[in-house]
């Protein structure tokens, strides 16, 4: 007895079993991953101990290419610095009150995302100084300048 298989039924086949997996690939290249310090470079692990010598409780992500060291508070994560693989400094990202936010986030935040409610949010500082601000809404980092206007959802 000889089993016969049509090759468009296969691939439907092929295809629907690798929709979980191409799910999880996008999930994990959407978010940060937890690493051990051991996989952290010892170039980023020196880099955040000569310019943060005080930070201790030391938790690493990996944030695309780069590495983020988080520390600090309740959550653990009151501050944040991202270091390429060389120690390069890339960004700084210091926790602070939704309401400490420039003005105007809130009113965007409740006209565009229909909601008051601002879960977290970071003052960011990057290589060259500049200042942003983040603000996190329905699982969503929403990037604005230093006078409230965005710029960018990450």
């Amino acid at each position: 007895m000889a089993i016969y298989l049509d090759e468009k039924f296969i691939t439907m086949k092929k295809i629907i079993l690798s929709i979980p997996a191409l799910m999880l690939m996008a999930t994990c290249v959407a978010h940060a991953q937890k690493v051990k310090s051991t996989a952290v470079p010892v170039a980023a692990k020196e880099a955040l101990l000569k310019k943060y010598p005080k930070a201790v409780g030391i938790t690493w992500e990996k944030e695309k290419a780069n590495y983020e060291a988080n520390w600090g508070g309740k959550s653990g994560e009151d501050m944040s610095v991202q270091f390429t693989p060389a120690g390069v400094f890339v960004e700084e990202v210091v926790a602070i009150s939704p309401s400490a936010l420039p003005v105007g986030v809130a009113a965007y935040v409740k006209e565009k995302y229909k909601v008051t409610k601002i879960k977290e949010a970071g003052k960011v500082t990057d290589a060259a100084g500049v200042v942003t601000y983040e603000a996190e809404v329905k699982g969503r980092d929403l990037v604005f300048d230093g006078n409230g206007k965005f710029l960018k959802e990450d």
